[in-house]
C-alpha cells in the first residue's frame, strides 16, 4: 500500500494529466468549500452560527493557522485522491489561546499512521489492523500516529502514541466490506499511464534522433576529407546532435536521412488517455481539455454521469466522514463553552454545479415548482445555497422592494409567467367564473 501510494504521488507530481485527474475531482467535490449552517429544532441558530462562523470561516480553525475549513477541505480532498485516505485530528485548546472556539483542526497523511501495529492486543482482548486499534467487538478505539511525517527531515520523536477515535476524522472510499483502510484512487491506472508515457518518450526520442542526422557525405577522390587532419578521419562518431553530417569512407555515397513520422500517434493517445480517465473516473474532456468531438448532448450527458460520481462522493462519503466529524466537534466544543445545544443540529451544502444550459434549466425548474415536482428549498440546495438563507435574503428584499413601491417582472407575487400584473390575472378568473 505504501509502495503504491508513492508511485501516485509521483505520477501526480510529474505527470499532467494524473494531476489534472486529480485536481478536477477535488475541486469538483469541494470547489470552494462545503458549506454549512448551525440549526435548532429546524430552524438557523443565528448566535450559534456566529459563533462557528467566525471560527471556521478564517484560519482560526486550522492548527497551522494558514487555511479556513474550507481550504482543509480542499487540502483533504487531494490527499484522499492521491494516497487513497486522509486523516483530520482535533487539537483541544485553552482559553489563553483567545478563538471562537476551544479547538483547531489538523490534517495528516496516512503516512502518519504507524502500520506495523497489526495483530492482536497485548492486554484487554483487542486487536490492531495496520495502525488502528480495535476493540472486542470490533469497534474503533483509536489511532497509533508518529508524532511528525516519517519522511519528515525536521527533528521529531520516534515512535507512535495513541489518540483516542474520538479525536480522529479517518475518511477514505470503502470499496469493500469490513476495509479499512483506503486506497489511491490512481491505482487502475497506474500502469497504463507509465505505458503512455514510455509511448511519449519513445516517440520523442525516435523523432530527436531522426532529426539529427541530416546526410552522409564521402569522398570519391580517396585523398581524405578537405580541412580534416588524417589522424581525425578514423574517428568514429559516437554522439548525434541536430544538422550533423556524417562523413563516410572514400567511396561511400551520399545518403539523405527520412525521418520517420508519427503516424497513430493523435489515435493512441485519445484511446490511452479514455481508458485512463474511466479508470480516474473522470470525463475525457475534463481529464484532457480536448473538446473537439463534443457536442451539446455529448457533453451534457458525460458531465451528468460524472455529477452522479460527485453526489455519491459527496454524501455517502466526504460530508459523513469529513463534514460530520467536524459537526460532531463543534457541537461538543460549544457545549464546552457553555452554551446550549439541545436540538442543535449542523446542515452541511456542497457547491453548486454551473447550469449547462441555464435558459432552458432555469425554465424547467420553475415549471417543476409550479406543478408541485420540486420545491424552492431543493432548487436552492442544487445551487450550492442554504434555502433558509436563502429564502430570509428573498424575503428581506421583497420587503424592500414594497417599501420602496417597486416592481419588477421577477416578483411572481405581482407579475405573471407571462408578464401580467398577477391581481389583474385573478381579477379576470374570478369575472371568468
Amino acid at each position: 500500500m505504501q509502495a503504491l501510494r508513492g508511485i501516485a504521488r509521483d505520477l501526480e507530481r510529474n505527470n499532467p494529466f494524473a494531476a489534472r485527474g486529480v485536481s478536477t475531482i477535488a475541486n469538483n467535490m469541494v470547489g470552494t468549500g462545503i458549506t454549512f449552517q448551525v440549526h435548532r429544532n429546524g430552524k438557523v441558530d443565528d448566535r450559534l452560527n456566529k459563533i462557528a462562523r467566525e471560527h471556521f470561516d478564517k484560519p482560526n480553525c486550522d492548527a497551522a493557522g494558514r487555511h479556513d475549513l474550507y481550504g482543509l477541505q480542499l487540502q483533504a480532498a487531494r490527499t484522499l485522491v492521491v494516497g487513497g485516505e486522509v486523516l483530520m485530528r482535533r487539537r483541544w485548546r485553552r482559553a489563553s489561546d483567545r478563538l471562537p472556539m476551544p479547538f483547531q483542526l489538523q490534517v495528516l497523511e496516512p503516512d502518519y499512521i504507524d502500520s506495523s501495529k497489526h495483530g492482536l492486543a497485548a492486554s484487554g482482548g483487542g486487536y490492531f489492523v495496520h495502525g488502528i486499534q480495535f476493540s472486542q467487538i470490533g469497534r474503533r478505539t483509536g489511532y497509533w500516529l508518529f508524532a511528525g511525517h516519517p519522511g519528515d527531515a525536521r527533528p521529531r520523536q520516534t515512535g507512535s502514541s495513541f489518540v483516542p477515535a474520538a479525536d480522529i476524522a479517518h475518511v477514505f472510499r470503502a470499496d469493500r466490506p469490513e476495509q479499512e483502510r483506503g486506497a489511491t484512487w490512481l491505482a487502475p491506472i497506474v500502469l497504463r499511464m507509465k505505458d503512455f508515457a514510455d509511448y511519449e518518450d519513445a516517440q520523442l526520442t525516435r523523432q530527436k534522433i531522426a532529426t539529427s542526422f541530416v546526410g552522409f557525405v564521402s569522398n570519391e577522390e580517396g585523398d581524405g576529407i578537405p580541412g580534416v587532419e588524417q589522424d581525425e578521419q578514423d574517428e568514429r562518431l559516437d554522439y548525434v546532435e541536430p544538422g550533423t553530417f556524417q562523413y563516410g569512407r572514400p567511396g561511400d555515397k551520399i545518403d539523405w536521412s527520412n525521418p520517420p513520422g508519427v503516424d497513430g500517434y493523435a489515435d493512441y493517445s485519445r484511446v490511452s488517455l479514455r481508458a485512463i480517465s474511466a479508470g480516474l473516473g473522470v470525463p475525457y474532456e475534463a481529464l484532457t481539455g480536448d473538446l473537439s468531438n463534443v457536442n451539446f448532448s455529448s457533453g451534457r450527458m458525460g458531465w451528468l454521469e460524472y455529477q452522479r460520481s460527485l453526489a455519491a462522493w459527496q454524501w455517502t462519503m466526504f460530508i459523513p466522514q469529513f463534514c460530520g466529524a467536524v459537526g460532531q466537534w463543534m457541537i461538543e466544543a460549544l457545549e464546552v463553552m457553555g452554551e446550549d445545544v439541545s436540538g442543535v443540529e449542523v446542515r452541511w451544502t456542497p457547491p453548486g454545479r454551473e447550469m449547462i444550459n441555464p435558459s432552458e434549466e432555469v425554465k424547467a425548474t420553475r415549471d417543476a415548482i409550479r406543478a408541485g415536482l420540486d420545491t424552492i428549498s431543493a432548487a436552492a440546495r442544487r445551487r450550492g445555497e442554504d434555502p433558509d438563507v436563502f429564502l430570509a435574503e428573498w424575503a428581506a428584499d421583497a420587503a424592500r422592494i414594497d417599501a420602496l413601491k417597486l416592481t419588477f417582472d421577477s416578483d411572481p407575487r405581482k407579475v405573471t409567467a407571462v408578464g401580467n400584473p398577477a391581481d389583474q390575472g385573478a381579477a379576470n378568473s374570478t369575472q371568468g367564473a
